[in-house]
């Protein structure tokens, strides 16, 4: 058994011990912020971008940024200003590089981290994950956002809805794979709204546990143009569908079929807020990447190997 399928289905038992943390020291220095800048590199980014959507409920202005987008092109910062730089192992070059120039700057800091990583104004989540495609660790990130807003007073969701969440993400690691077996060529998944980052981390995880082709849309996006090469070879996988009250996803799920790719949906019940329903369609698309891996013969806890984990790649854009 890999350690990304052990660790899939540790999260219910891992996000329950994250609403037991406390965060009124956090929530403290964050209180009164004019301003909220949510910083990530890949899935932590993810984390940002649906943080960010949880922290738009109050007057401030809330943005999300790449580490290196806020390396590239910082903003002024001031004392009244809340940076959230969310690193796992707080070792990403561009999230070191973002959390320092923010408290040069005096900016109010709080970073998210596993356990043991050192930074002093950080809230620490989980262990280390054994497996280099993340999972628990976001997940548990995106839960400390949530609980964060709520406890700012800015989130359209509260304490009880994050409650329901240690369950809801059990059934989803019980559920079955959404794909039988493995795509003949690529995986194209879109959402709408929140849906969408969650369509965009599946892809990424396909990608890092599976090596499958795979890509996350939104669904505009994916119409405009991005479609246009697909074929019977490849799977289009709608998010969600009943959350877009559009009917964008329906639609391109629909023309998928008619030109011969097949078609699969992940969904999830109602009742608790659009962005917590994007917690247990995570783990839905993390247990299809773990099953796809192990279809495929290949090791999903051993991800960048060869060149692409070169120290000069991994070590561009850090402090001084």
């Amino acid at each position: 058994m890999s350690a990304l399928s052990e660790t899939i289905a540790g999260q219910p038992a891992a996000l329950q011990s994250v609403l037991g943390l406390d965060l009124s020291e956090p929530a403290a220095r964050l209180a009164g912020c004019r301003r909220f800048l949510l910083v990530g590199t890949g899935t932590s980014q993810h984390a940002a971008e649906l943080g960010a959507a949880m922290f738009a409920g109050g007057a401030a202005e809330v943005q999300w940024r790449s580490s290196a987008g806020q390396a590239w092109n910082s903003p002024r910062l001031s004392a009244d200003d809340g940076v959230v730089v969310i690193s796992h192992t707080a070792e990403t070059a561009f999230a070191r590089r973002a959390r320092a120039c923010a408290l040069e700057r005096g900016a109010r800091v709080v970073s998210i981290t596993g356990i043991g990583c050192g930074w002093p104004d950080a809230i620490e989540t989980v262990a280390r994950e054994r497996s280099e495609t993340y999972t628990v660790s976001y997940l548990a990130a995106l839960l400390v956002l949530a609980r964060l807003a709520v406890a700012l007073g800015l989130s359209p969701f509260d304490e009880s809805q994050l409650q329901a969440l240690p369950d809801r993400v059990r059934a989803a690691t019980e559920a079955p794979p959404v794909l039988p077996s493995p795509p003949r060529r690529m995986v194209v998944l879109a959402g709408a709204g929140p849906g969408s980052i969650t369509a965009r981390e599946g892809a990424l995880k396909l990608r890092e546990a599976a090596r499958v082709l795979a890509d996350g849309y939104e669904a505009e996006y994916l119409l405009h143009g991005s479609a246009v090469p697909l074929t019977g070879e490849d799977v289009f996988i709608a998010v969600d569908p009943g959350s877009d009250r559009f009917g964008l996803l329906d639609g391109l799920a629909h023309a998928a079929s008619q030109q011969g790719i097949h078609v699969a949906t992940v969904e999830e019940p109602g009742g608790i807020h659009p962005l917590l329903i994007q917690f247990p369609l995570t783990v839905r698309l993390q247990v299809l990447a773990s099953t796809l891996a192990d279809a495929r013969g290949h090791d999903p806890d051993r991800v960048i190997t060869g060149p692409w984990a070169a120290d000069r790649l991994w070590q561009a854009g850090a402090p001084s």
